[in-house]
């Protein structure tokens, strides 16, 4: 792999800025190497923006360093999580305005017995019925 005189001068234009600034909250702490991290790669570099986690390919061409963000599905995913929070919330405060506790996951002893009243009354009414189509022999 060849890197070249460009890339190197590239590479030190693009971190000295963020060593040059003195008493900046931006600036990188003792141990810290700054906002971008650079890796090689086939057709130059990858640039990681340690503060957004975006990713660039650059490429060097002509002495200059062109660098394009790569597809990344983060805003869009970012997006969609902000949407379902903003629904989930949205449903919560309609299941407190209706009465219903939006965490309760088991019923109260009201539902328990509305459901086993509709299920005495279902098998009543099928007993009932088995018992007449017994009673008749046609």
């Amino acid at each position: 792999m060849r890197i070249g005189p460009a890339l190197l001068v590239l590479l030190a234009g693009l971190t000295a800025p963020a060593f040059a600034q003195t008493g900046d909250a931006s600036a990188p702490a003792a141990g810290e190497n700054g906002r971008f991290t650079m890796t090689p790669a086939a057709n130059g570099f990858l640039r990681l923006d340690t503060r957004t986690g975006t990713v660039s390919l650059c490429t060097v061409n002509g002495g200059s360093a062109e660098c394009r963000t790569a597809a990344d599905d983060r805003a869009a995913l970012t997006g969609e999580i902000g949407r379902l929070s903003k629904r989930n919330a949205e449903l919560e405060a309609q299941a407190s305005r209706s009465g219903r506790e939006p965490s309760r996951v088991l019923p109260n002893e009201q539902d328990v017995n509305r459901a086993m009243d509709y299920a005495e009354r279902f098998m009543r009414r099928m007993m009932r019925i088995m018992r007449d189509e017994n009673k008749d022999p046609t």
